[in-house]
């Protein structure tokens, strides 16, 4: 009998486990498109009660933008998330969020290029902006978690008791890269339903669940806000021009130039002179030069320092460590070590990179495990 009691209590125990997860509400971030849609889907048989939220972005209205509307909150990407979350009898919200992306990440932008650096509206979009959001949605109607389409992976390290972010199955789709700031405080609320999916399985589950339209829709990959092509009429409408010489690296003046914030360094389009290529090397702001070069090779730096930084596992850089480094999210990681000095660091790669420049961040690795990351200077 008391076998009987036990087994019937361990039965229970399982039976209201399994009933506590299929009642628990999770927050999912719609785009409208294939890989937000599967995390939904996903999240649903796994006994999860998901609840669709969509943001309405900005976009910025000119003619020379080919964009009218934002490619992650437009009338179709909207109709196209409300259809999936109807047809699978979940409720979809929309939240206009569209002041506080101008104020979070178009001004971060336009901010950078005025300073001549060279931003990343991804990087600093997902823990200032979109997890912000959908966190804050999910807190204020008591929901504890949150899910988006990102390919990556969260694990619990049972000895730090920190959440740590690892890279996605999918190595050709990681995009670890781009959440490499997200601090504790959000990892422990953040469920990635696609980090151990690779791409084509994600197209595969849309077709099988009868959502072929998935599968044919364009991935954006520019600014959400612009496409790249008009990102000079942008930056000519909203800061102007300041024209200026053009010199190589021994001094002497080739061309003039519309304004140093038009440029970024490694920069080869845009200088219009015959005889090159040529690459941008450098600028002086006080006398608004821009310095270029045919020579490549001068380009390739093996040290950079970053200001500020941030480590996932919360803690600050002691004493030298060995990682892995990308200044890119396509380029591939490099050995490096990562040398603390005062507030800033320093990173000695064992193998020169490519014009690493200010604005943009590298992002520190251990193996599969993202360490974090910072922005050049």
């Amino acid at each position: 009998m008391k076998k009987n009691t036990k087994t019937g209590l361990k039965l229970k125990k399982k039976f209201m486990a399994l009933k506590n997860k299929q009642n628990k509400k999770i927050v999912v971030g719609m785009s409208g498109g294939v890989d937000s849609s599967v995390s939904l889907i996903l999240l649903k048989k796994q006994g999860w009660s998901p609840i669709g939220v969509s943001l309405k972005l900005p976009i910025w209205q000119n003619r020379a933008n080919p964009l009218k509307e934002n490619v992650h909150s437009s009338k179709q990407s909207l109709k196209i998330a409300k259809s999936i979350c109807k047809r699978l009898n979940i409720l979809h919200y929309i939240i206009d969020t569209r002041k506080d992306f101008q104020k979070e990440v178009v001004d971060y932008f336009l901010s950078e290029w005025k300073n001549l650096r060279t931003p990343n509206p991804c990087v600093i979009c997902n823990p200032n902006f979109k997890f912000k959001q959908l966190l804050q949605w999910a807190k204020k109607h008591k929901i504890q978690y949150i899910a988006t389409g990102h390919y990556a992976r969260i694990r619990l390290n049972n000895k730090s008791k920190k959440y740590e972010l690892l890279k996605a199955k999918d190595k050709n789709k990681d995009q670890s890269y781009d959440l490499c700031l997200l601090p504790q405080k959000f990892l422990s609320h953040i469920i990635f339903p696609l980090g151990n999916y690779i791409k084509n399985d994600i197209y595969k589950i849309a077709q099988e669940e009868g959502f072929k339209l998935l599968t044919k829709k364009k991935e954006s990959q520019d600014f959400c806000f612009i496409v790249g092509q008009s990102l000079l009429l942008f930056l000519k409408e909203k800061i102007g021009e300041k024209h200026g010489p053009v010199l190589d690296l021994k001094g002497n003046t080739l061309s003039n130039h519309q304004g140093l914030h038009f440029f970024t360094l490694g920069q080869r389009k845009g200088i219009k002179l015959s005889g090159g290529p040529y690459f941008v090397a450098g600028w002086d702001k006080k006398k608004n030069s821009l310095f270029i070069t045919k020579n490549k090779k001068t380009l390739y730096k093996k040290e950079l320092f970053v200001f500020p930084y941030h480590l996932i596992s919360g803690k600050r850089i002691t004493k030298p460590i060995h990682a892995q480094v990308k200044t890119r999210y396509q380029q591939k990681l490099s050995q490096a070590c990562l040398i603390p000095e005062k507030k800033k660091l320093k990173i000695i790669l064992k193998k020169n990179i490519f014009a690493p420049c200010p604005g943009q961040f590298a992002v520190f690795y251990q193996k599969d495990k993202c360490l974090g990351g910072g922005r050049i200077i």
